[in-house]
């Protein structure tokens, strides 16, 4: 038996602000939606066209108050080839939410504050 990943869920209030964040900051696009019949919910899985891992985004319709994301302990992690350029461009966009420089490494949070930490991609 062998077990792979297949995708991690944010749930978020504004699909819209959500999805042009993720396609700024991390540069991951729509690979296929979901829309309930009833207009309740809307699923959006996004992927960065180079692995099959995607990030579900999911937005509930009579949602109206933040989630309560405790202390925030979770992340997902993302390498990124050229570190440097990185971290300029998510200080113009003023996400940088938390910065670990001993480690070499950094956290941007989302529209809904999730963090996502960006590391150098090992050689």
């Amino acid at each position: 038996m062998k077990f792979i990943f297949v995708h991690n869920n944010f749930n978020v209030l504004n699909l819209e602000k959500s999805l042009a964040f993720y396609a700024e900051a991390l540069q991951l696009s729509e690979t296929r939606r979901y829309a309930a019949p009833d207009g309740s919910f809307v699923i959006v899985f996004l992927g960065d066209g180079e692995t099959s891992h995607k990030l579900e985004l999911t937005w509930l319709k009579d949602r109206k108050e933040p989630y309560n994301l405790g202390d925030n302990e979770f992340h997902l992690a993302f390498a990124v080839d050229d570190f440097d350029a990185a971290h300029a461009h998510h200080e113009k966009m003023g996400c940088i939410c938390f910065e670990n420089k001993a480690m070499g490494i950094y956290f941007i949070n989302d529209p809904d504050d999730y963090w996502l930490e960006i590391v150098p991609k090992r050689k």
